[in-house]
């Protein structure tokens, strides 16, 4: 039996990277997945080549009124959700003196804002025993230079963790997260950095990394499926390392 069957997952920022490939994997596993984006080119992409079981929205999780259209869309097709995958994320790099509001703005609405209010409209439509899933960052734990309003982002997602999962149990719903380390995903290309630093950077992390490569995000997603199943029942408030030991380094 699929590990997922019957299931209805939403997985936010899912037309690429990890959020593609936890939709792959939850639909091989039988759920009904949902997945959402906001770049017209990765919608498309992603409607032409996701199988044809995977419904594609647009949706931009910094947007309160996207957050609720999305809801009322999956009330009208599925009635409910069971597995929530709060994936959507943006990251650039720069170091304090450089960055302006638009760069804090856009980052926090969409790592911080959005995660809360995507996860209010649809908290109606949870269902009993709902699984939700955070994405978090090994930077929430591990100073990284540049980083400063993403690392914020991040930490404020693992306290957001800590709370939901205490407030939304007696509802029968778990709250989890996944703590990427350096994953090869197209996050990087959207970093804003050239070419060569972006090389430097990689081959830095690389080295700090004591499996010595980057996960893929197929390897997240298996994680991800672990905490969306029935497998991790006892298993809420926990945020899981997907960083090849990197944080134990």
């Amino acid at each position: 039996m699929s590990t997922l069957a019957g299931k209805v997952a939403l997985i936010t920022g899912g037309t690429t990277g990890i959020g593609q490939a936890a939709a792959r994997l939850f639909h091989e596993q039988g759920a009904r997945v949902i997945v959402t984006g906001r770049n017209p080119d990765t919608l498309a992409l992603a409607r032409r080549d996701l199988p044809a079981g995977i419904t594609v929205l647009a949706a931009n999780a910094a947007s309160v009124a996207d957050g609720a259209k999305l809801a009322n869309t999956i009330r009208e097709s599925h009635g409910g959700v069971d597995i929530v995958f709060l994936n959507a994320g943006v990251a650039r790099f720069a170091p304090l003196e450089a960055f302006d509001e638009a760069f804090y703005d856009d980052m926090m609405d969409t790592n911080v804002k959005g995660v809360l209010f995507t996860l209010q409209s649809v908290l109606p439509l949870l269902r009993p025993n709902a699984s939700v899933l955070l994405n978090t960052s090994v930077v929430n734990a591990k100073g990284i230079a540049n980083a400063s309003v993403y690392s914020a982002t991040k930490g404020a997602l693992s306290a957001l963790l800590r709370s939901l999962a205490v407030e939304l149990a007696p509802r029968g719903v778990r709250v989890n997260a996944l703590s990427p380390g350096p994953i090869t995903t197209p996050i990087y290309d959207k970093l804003g950095m050239p070419k060569e630093a972006l090389d430097q950077f990689s081959a830095h992390m690389t080295s700090q990394v004591p499996l010595r490569r980057f996960g893929s995000a197929e390897e997240v997603a298996r994680v991800a499926l672990f905490l969306a199943s029935d497998a991790s029942a006892y298993v809420t408030g926990t945020e899981i390392p997907v960083d090849g030991g990197l944080l134990a380094a």
